[in-house]
């Protein structure tokens, strides 16, 4: 997943837990829970985060140094014809395995 798309959901679960931990604001220990969880949802977004702005600046964008030449691939050589008795062979097959 791209650090961005990540960066966004957790900032959505953040959002999530924050309005969770409002509506347990009653139940203390629930909320102690809630809390704790929120708090690894920001360790976790500021390891995403560090980690691609670190990635990025360990792989700068390769540059070719001259573009791609435009030859035509050289052509295989064509496949071999199979014989009549081996088409015959092979509809056998196909036809025993078939069940015919």
């Amino acid at each position: 997943m791209k650090a961005n798309k990540a960066l966004k959901r957790l900032a959505k679960i953040e959002a999530l837990m924050s309005d969770v931990t409002e509506r347990y604001s009653s139940a203390p220990h629930i909320r102690e829970v809630l809390q704790d969880a929120k708090a690894a949802v920001t360790r976790a977004k500021e390891a995403v985060s560090l980690q691609a702005s670190s990635g990025t600046a360990k792989n700068p964008p390769m540059k070719r140094s001259k573009p791609p030449s435009n030859a035509t691939p050289e052509l295989s050589k064509p496949k071999r014809k199979l014989s009549a008795a081996g088409r015959a062979a092979n509809r056998r097959r196909l036809e025993k395995a078939m069940g015919g």
